[in-house]
């Protein structure tokens, strides 16, 4: 076979694999594989290697996969509060005035690469900083359970917000506008229900995964076709699926190929450019702005009345600066406003962040147990809707987790209990809908400290806690939480794996049921019972 028709070079898996190795390495210490990634990526370029177009087509399609995905769990409504568009406009406007004054006083005083800078310049530079990458805290909320938290909506909307800005950025630095065809994008609107149609005809297999990458990689097609962001295209096409019954399955199949794609993005941050001691000691110094950044964040979020505790772990999701950054110094440099060394020194200054922030993302609970007594002194007294006080009076059995397991649980106990039986679950969309079926459901994070102080009454009637949540970990910590709390009565827990059983059970949880297990036993009975009519 012709080596110059073969698309993957020969260097292309064994990047992945040392990826891979770094991945499992930082795994093992417990930070997030993606540091791993970052950290192999960055020793590769000190060795000589560079980024080829295998590894950046692959980049490219990781994000716009993982922009479909964010669309199809996205709800529009949530950008319209004010916690979402009020914080990004006001944080973007603070932080570039800030990073601005900061870089150009380091210009005045002829520090490293800084030297000679003006205010223009500077303002770049700060603009390029003012954005948080969107890839990182996605992975770290779907690590984490969080995405479909009060603080993770929260955070999506902030960097859909920050898009929209990029956007509007691309267009005017380019002088490309939008041509008269990108209102032909509107018939998008209406074609939903067609796409719907198609979606329902796919199936749930390999079908509705093609389906999928079509949807993704046409919408982002489509929107470039018309002068805009391919990656604003496959996160509204995500938007016109999202009412779709299937629109959480078709996320959940994506995830994995998401996943993989995404181990070439972080590859690719860490080859961007070979450093120097000045380009490092100048990206080190941008760190300084970080916690101004995170700051700021926790702040303007708590002031919108969220809670300390998700304002806290909202703004060290948003604690890092953005592959978007890179975007934009690359157009500084060819508009001849930068000097090629600061594509280095942001590349570095990237990926050190989200070292970084996966290091405090990690200890985040630990960050916020020891200064909650200050922030909890940056809360308003008005709370949002969804984080008013919870009445556990007269209930019974509580359910944490009001998916296909708790609504099962639900409908089967209510009768036992007498209707004393309420549920718990983080996702706004499902406590609606189990709100609209009839079922007494309330928005709360079982794994939230915070969760506990919104309850009123004692819980002492209560005689049942079902856990159902669909990650693992987070089954395990509000059993925690529930026990350090002195609640004595028994816990039930839902598993997926047998090796999770026994850690559920170590952990203060009484019994633990395996779904796909209890789901061929309930199947034998079935099959029990038609046997036994058959026989009659």
């Amino acid at each position: 076979m012709d080596s110059s028709i073969i698309a993957i070079d020969y260097r292309d898996p064994a990047w992945i694999a040392i990826a891979f190795a770094s991945g499992l390495l930082v795994r093992q210490i417990g930070l997030p594989p993606m540091v791993g990634f970052l950290i192999a990526g960055f020793v590769l370029h000190l060795f000589g290697a560079e980024s080829d177009q295998f590894l950046l087509s692959v980049a490219d399609m990781g994000i716009t996969l993982l922009l479909f995905t964010i669309g199809l769990k996205l709800r529009l409504s949530t950008l319209l509060r004010p916690e979402i568009w009020a914080t990004t406009s006001l944080h973007m406007g603070a932080t570039i005035i800030i990073a601005t004054g900061f870089i150009a006083a380091l210009g005045w005083a002829g520090f490293l690469l800084f030297e000679g800078m003006d205010y223009q310049t500077a303002l770049i530079i700060a603009f390029a900083l003012s954005f948080s990458s969107t890839v990182f805290a996605v992975k770290t909320l779907e690590g984490r359970g969080s995405l479909m938290s009060r603080y993770g909506q929260a955070a999506i909307g902030i960097l859909i917000m920050q898009d929209i800005a990029a956007v509007v950025f691309l267009a005017f630095s380019a002088g490309k506008l939008p041509t008269i065809w990108a209102l032909s994008l509107l018939a998008l609107i209406p074609a939903r229900h067609a796409l719907g149609y198609l979606m329902e005809r796919s199936g749930y297999g390999e079908l509705l995964a093609v389906f999928g990458f079509s949807m993704a990689l046409g919408g982002a097609a489509l929107f470039e076709l018309v002068g805009m962001k391919g990656d604003l295209g496959a996160l509204a096409m995500g938007v016109l699926l999202a009412s779709h019954t299937r629109a959480k399955h078709l996320a959940n199949i994506l995830m994995n190929f998401k996943d993989v794609f995404l181990v070439c993005f972080f590859l690719t941050i860490g080859l961007t450019g070979l450093p120097t001691w000045e380009t490092a000691a100048t990206a080190v110094v941008l760190m300084i702005l970080i916690p101004i950044k995170t700051l700021l964040f926790v702040w303007l979020l708590t002031r919108f009345r969220m809670r300390a505790r998700g304002s806290t772990f909202g703004g060290l999701v948003l604690s890092n600066y953005s592959e978007f950054g890179l975007i934009v110094i690359v157009i500084a440099i060819g508009a001849e406003w930068l000097a090629s060394d600061w594509l280095t020194v942001i590349a570095l200054a990237l990926s050190a962040s989200l070292i970084i922030s996966s290091a405090m993302n990690v200890y985040a609970l630990e960050i916020y147990s020891r200064f909650s007594s200050i922030l909890a002194g940056w809360e308003t007294r008005k709370r949002l809707v969804g984080d008013e006080d919870i009445d556990l009076g007269g209930h019974r059995i509580l359910i944490f987790g009001m998916g296909r397991v708790g609504r099962a649980a639900y409908d089967e106990m209510r009768t036992h209990a007498e209707d004393k039986i309420i549920g718990i679950d983080l996702d706004e969309a499902q406590v609606e809908r189990n709100c609209d079926e009839g079922r007494k459901v309330v928005l709360g994070d079982a794994t939230n400290p915070e969760f506990w102080s919104r309850i009123v009454t004692p819980d002492l009637g209560i005689e049942m806690i079902l856990l159902s949540m669909s990650k693992h970990q987070s089954n395990i910590d509000a059993a925690r939480q529930m026990r350090e709390r002195g609640y004595k009565g028994p816990i039930v827990s839902t598993s997926l794996f047998p090796d999770q059983e026994q850690e559920l059970l170590e952990n203060g949880i009484d019994e633990v049921f395996n779904i796909y297990e209890e789901a061929g036993s309930g199947a034998a009975t079935r099959m029990h019972g038609l046997l036994e009519s058959q026989r009659l």
